[in-house]
């Protein structure tokens, strides 16, 4: 399937509560560029669909407390949405036996 990569990082800040006026910059772990340079190199259709990968999967587009950082299986590629997490209420130690994972699954939402 075809997919034009700057109209899919658009339709995807938006459906993600977000502005393109809200991106800090856009680039790799190494280097950066701002949004505007982004969306001179970056309207372009490429295969999204199962394959071989085509977009660099080091790419993000950053925002104040938020990124996209790309995601792909088996060659199919998307966004994904990152946001920093809430402050838990709870400051405690930490213990070894925590930072273990009893049964091969952490659920997160079982904590209280």
């Amino acid at each position: 399937m075809s997919e034009n990569l700057l109209k899919e990082t658009i339709d995807f800040i938006e459906e993600n509560g977000k502005k393109e006026k809200d991106v800090a910059w856009v680039g790799f772990k190494n280097k950066w560029c701002s949004w505007d340079d982004f969306k001179l190199v970056s309207d372009f259709n490429y295969d999204n669909s199962f394959g071989a990968q085509e977009i660099n999967p080091d790419l993000f587009v950053v925002g104040s407390d938020w990124w996209l950082e790309r995601h792909e299986y088996d060659g199919s590629e998307w966004w994904e949405f990152k946001r920093m997490p809430d402050n838990p209420s709870i400051n405690t130690k930490l213990n070894l036996e925590e930072l273990h994972r009893n049964d091969g699954w952490w659920d997160w939402e079982d904590e209280d």
